[in-house]
């Protein structure tokens, strides 16, 4: 699926559907500093626990989720964000349908 369309107004929430029982994700702008991926997830559905390189914003678009940050749990409703530190294990995990921008500046 190719990035978003630039110099548009876009509704960031309806660029991905929802599947059952699935995972999905749509970049919407990357560039050498850093990228913005939008993310669907179904109930139940979780990434595992694993580090990055940079840290990354995550801002909840719909839904529910469960994060945990280094064994630390945290539940996000829409509109709530939270930095996923750099090299800090961390995971998701869906407690209801949700929706995700996920955004890292590679610096």
């Amino acid at each position: 699926m190719p990035a978003a369309p630039k110099a548009e107004i876009l509704k960031i929430a309806d660029l991905a559907a929802y599947q059952e029982g699935a995972i999905v994700s749509r970049q919407i702008s990357t560039a050498e500093g850093g990228n913005v991926t939008l993310f669907a997830f179904d109930q139940g559905q979780e990434l595992s626990e694993h580090t990055a390189p940079f840290d990354a914003l995550l801002h909840l678009l719909e839904g529910e989720v469960e994060v945990r940050i280094s064994g630390k749990a945290f539940q996000l409703k829409a509109g709530e964000a939270i930095i996923l530190p750099a090299g800090q294990p961390h995971a998701v995990k869906a407690q209801k349908k949700f929706k995700m921008l996920l955004t890292m500046i590679h610096v």
